[in-house]
């Protein structure tokens, strides 16, 4: 009880320094090269991943010794499928997100271990594996790495269709704008260099930039000063590539279905 309270205090003061560091970084983005900025926030995360994942397996190995029914013939045989079940879900956490279909495959296993369990004193030590496992997907929902519902699809009714038309697609949907954000996702750029990249002179290439601005997904640094994108514009220009990326590799595959 007291190494499990001891990991949650830690666990909430990773979490809250995490929060602060995301807010540094979020003031700090304004100033600093994006690309930069990713590499940073990544590296910070698989650190924060990788000491939840070294808890959760001391974790398993501890609540198995203590939880699990000492006099047993097949203890020794039952503790290492148990444990080598519980450490692929840990090993999973130090991803960034977890399929659905891998814990699922997990689950599945441990249902088909209940059926083969040959004692009545068995039920001990598999309530004690469904409790670890139930933690272990309780704590990668809450750490954001797996969506419980992202295997079920999203519900599509709440979607506000003119505001994302208004706000995310339209903004976006001109070759010109995308070059733009192309060229200022990494680092700024001045009206002349985006002048040149989009081919656009004058009042035509100042109407895509204050478009851009007005969405949010741009801005000057200050009055005749470099333009840069903004956390808005960078979100924008990663899932637009995560869905081209995603469409591309499901062609290749001859996946799509309509």
């Amino acid at each position: 009880m007291k190494k499990t309270e001891a990991f949650e205090t830690e666990f909430s003061e990773i979490k809250s320094k995490l929060f602060d560091i995301h807010n540094d970084m979020k003031s700090f983005i304004e100033h600093a090269n994006q690309q930069h900025m990713e590499n940073v926030l990544q590296h910070i995360k698989k650190d924060y991943n990788t000491t939840i994942a070294n808890h959760l397996a001391d974790e398993i190995r501890t609540g198995l010794s203590k939880n699990m029914v000492r006099k047993c013939e097949r203890k020794d045989e039952c503790t290492s499928i148990f444990t080598d079940l519980l450490d692929k879900n840990t090993d999973m956490i130090r991803k960034d997100r977890i399929s659905g279909r891998s814990i699922e495959k997990n689950r599945a296993k441990m249902d088909e271990l209940k059926g083969i369990l040959p004692y009545k004193k068995c039920d001990k030590c598999y309530s004690e594996l469904t409790e670890l496992f139930s933690r272990q997907v309780n704590l990668m929902h809450s750490m954001n790495i797996y969506d419980m519902n992202r295997e079920q699809g999203k519900d599509m009714k709440s979607l506000p269709i003119q505001t994302v038309v208004d706000d995310i697609l339209e903004p976006v949907c001109h070759p010109k704008r995308m070059e733009i954000l192309r060229a200022v996702y990494t680092e700024t750029r001045t009206f002349s260099s985006l002048s040149e990249i989009t081919g656009l002179r004058g009042g035509n290439l100042l109407f895509h930039l204050q478009k851009l601005s007005e969405s949010g997904l741009i801005m000057q640094r200050h009055e005749r000063g470099d333009y840069m994108i903004t956390a808005r514009g960078f979100r924008i220009m990663e899932g637009v590539s995560d869905i081209h990326t995603s469409l591309n590799t499901d062609t290749e595959k001859g996946k799509i279905q309509i």
